[in-house]
């Protein structure tokens, strides 16, 4: 039976895809002949995990229960600020020890899986109740 998704989950779903596309289309657009290579396949890196990783917040979102669920949908956002933001960060020149934050969203995005998984009632669902 499918859970109603709570607003503020639904707002951030939302805000978090919109800012996907938006970000996608301005590499794409306004920043094309600004970046050079490097840094285009940066921003085309930081776009992707941000897009599918709005998807998965929307799982999370969905289909997420109980404390993992939510622990899920935290990671997600998380990992998205930090992974995608900085590698958008990098490629518009943010400085070099800026990628120290990178794996940190890496991490949350793993632990936002591991998580989501939990809460969907695979073995071992530690986190699962409300």
């Amino acid at each position: 039976m499918r859970q109603p998704v709570h607003a503020r989950a639904g707002l951030l779903v939302g805000l978090v895809g919109a800012s996907a596309v938006l970000l996608g289309a301005f590499g794409a657009h306004a920043l094309r002949d600004v970046l050079d290579a490097p840094s285009r396949e940066l921003w085309h890196t930081a776009v992707d995990y941000h897009v599918w990783h709005a998807l998965a917040l929307a799982l999370a979102a969905g289909l997420g229960r109980g404390r993992s669920g939510r622990f899920a949908l935290a990671a997600f956002a998380i990992g998205i600020v930090l992974f995608s933001g900085s590698l958008y960060a990098l490629a518009l020149g943010a400085p070099h020890w800026t990628g120290i934050i990178t794996p940190f969203g890496g991490l949350a995005f793993i632990a936002g899986w591991i998580a989501l998984g939990l809460s969907l009632g695979l073995p071992g669902d530690d986190l699962r109740e409300d």
